[in-house]
């Protein structure tokens, strides 16, 4: 049997245990899964308020963002300046990483180099705008100053030495991969 066969069916049968967990769970009053499936609910709900609106600007993007402007700004030969734009850009970002994978995917088709789109997804985890004003706020300023100072140069060094390493082992991301 093909690999991607089995593949398929294993993720069907996972689909199946999954909502029969919680069918079950309901039908026996198992709170631990019913909080899972009103979890499941939520955040189900969630994504559908952000995402056909990312979506939509994601495919304005496509459309309106030339590919050499991409190349310019993000591509292999803007260096530093280019994961600072990274940074900029995912901070903000909203939606996440939810948003952030589409838009990297984005990038990276119209000519970004590799090391900036790790900068821009690693970026979009700890630097939002949103993010980090709701740390400050129960955290306190100083150490949302500390973090994003020691946190940004690790997240420049590690995206340009795995970009570059990716770079020369020929790395590629596929369509529909």
């Amino acid at each position: 049997m093909d690999l991607r066969k089995v593949a398929k069916y294993a993720n069907l049968a996972g689909f199946i245990a999954y909502f029969l967990f919680l069918l079950f769970s309901f039908w026996k009053g198992f709170e631990p899964g019913k909080k899972i499936a009103f979890n499941l609910g939520y955040f189900s709900i969630e994504m559908l308020k952000i995402l056909p609106f990312a979506f939509i600007l994601i495919g304005f993007f496509e459309v309106w963002i030339k590919k050499e402007t991409i190349e310019k700004h993000f591509g292999k030969k803007s260096g530093l300046r280019g994961h600072i734009g990274g940074i900029l850009l995912a901070g903000t970002t909203v939606g996440g990483l939810y948003v952030a994978f589409p838009v990297a995917y984005s990038l990276y088709g119209k000519g970004a180099d590799l090391g900036v789109i790790f900068t821009y997804i690693a970026a979009s985890a700890i630097c939002r705008i949103p993010m980090t004003i709701f740390e400050a706020s129960f955290l306190g300023i100083k150490f949302s100053i500390i973090r994003l100072f020691v946190s940004i140069p690790l997240v420049i060094i590690s995206s340009m030495l795995l970009g570059k390493y990716l770079t020369k082992r020929g790395y590629a991301i596929k369509d529909g991969e």
